[in-house]
């Protein structure tokens, strides 16, 4: 009778062999040195500016560390010597927070019912919808944003409908152009999380509640309301960060009446050559776009809800 042994691997082998379909951690080294390289080095390349002195003669840092760039932000000095509490740079913060809460606003009430309605029709019919709301994607912001300035510009299609009936029309250049632009480029970013989360909502749900008497909006704050919570949430999140440091917008739109930080940090380094105030103001955009992330991740803790942001 032939003796069979089993030998049992070792503790160290165990922990060395890779499981069933996992990749070596080695493969994904290019991959983190890449994204150390783009983005770790230039924020901190960035946080080191934002401390240093501008350079005497051309553009550029001088290696003189002080805190003079965030003390700009605030605090402006005079020409008899004395100093003042500066609020323009206050002042577009906040228009930057104003522009993206309300395109949050706007593009969250034009979405619900677009998403809900796209999730309940039939599979074909999503599919097609989902590629048109997505088509935007495939055409450059730039491009997308000139034809709406040539859309809304005081002698194009709108202004002629408004020349004609005799009413007074100027949008270009305000600050109202600016929001219209956020929004026109910001809406897929709300309605395709929605709508990921309204497609795996039971409809059922709905059917019981009004079989049961509930009103129409009744049913939808109670039951259909927190199903689609996770993907109001990402919206939200997907539309505010991004149109808080957008630039083209005002810039194209607003032509430079509706500053926002992303205008005022393009500045610094361009005309201006004020590296370390551009610096300082993107540190500043930085911060508040990581306490909104923190915001929201507090929410989502108490709702209970499943909202991945990073």
């Amino acid at each position: 009778m032939t003796a069979i042994n089993v030998a049992t691997e070792s503790p160290a082998l165990q922990t060395d062999q890779m499981r069933p379909g996992q990749t070596s951690p080695r493969l994904a080294l290019p991959t983190v040195l890449f994204l150390v390289a783009t983005i770790a080095v230039p924020i901190g390349l960035t946080l080191v500016y934002s401390f240093l002195s501008t350079a005497d003669i051309g553009t550029g840092v001088k290696w003189d560390f002080t805190l003079g760039a965030y003390r700009h932000l605030f605090v402006q000095d005079k020409l008899d010597g004395t100093t003042a509490f500066d609020t323009r740079y206050v002042k577009v913060i906040w228009n930057s927070f104003t522009y993206s809460a309300i395109t949050t606003v706007v593009t969250l009430i034009l979405s619900l019912p677009i998403a809900m309605w796209i999730a309940t029709r039939a599979e074909s019919a999503r599919n097609f919808l989902v590629a048109a709301v997505t088509l935007p994607f495939w055409i450059s912001i730039l491009i997308r944003t000139y034809g709406l300035r040539q859309l809304i510009d005081d002698n194009g299609p709108v202004g002629g409908i408004f020349h004609k009936l005799g009413l007074s029309y100027h949008i270009i250049y305000t600050p109202t152009a600016t929001i219209i632009g956020l929004i026109y480029v910001f809406l897929p970013f709300m309605i395709l999380p929605i709508y990921a989360s309204a497609e795996r909502f039971d409809f059922s749900l709905a059917e019981a509640g009004y079989d049961l008497g509930a009103k129409r909006m009744t049913v939808f704050r109670k039951i259909v309301l927190p199903s689609i919570r996770p993907g109001i949430i990402s919206g939200i999140a997907l539309v505010f960060i991004p149109a808080l440091g957008s630039f083209l917008q005002s810039d194209m739109l607003g032509g430079g009446k509706a500053n926002m930080i992303a205008n005022i940090i393009a500045n610094q380094f361009g005309q201006a050559r004020n590296w370390p105030f551009g610096c300082a103001l993107s540190v500043l955009l930085i911060g508040l776009t990581v306490l909104f992330v923190q915001i929201i991740r507090g929410v989502t803790a108490r709702t209970g809800d499943q909202v991945n942001l990073v």
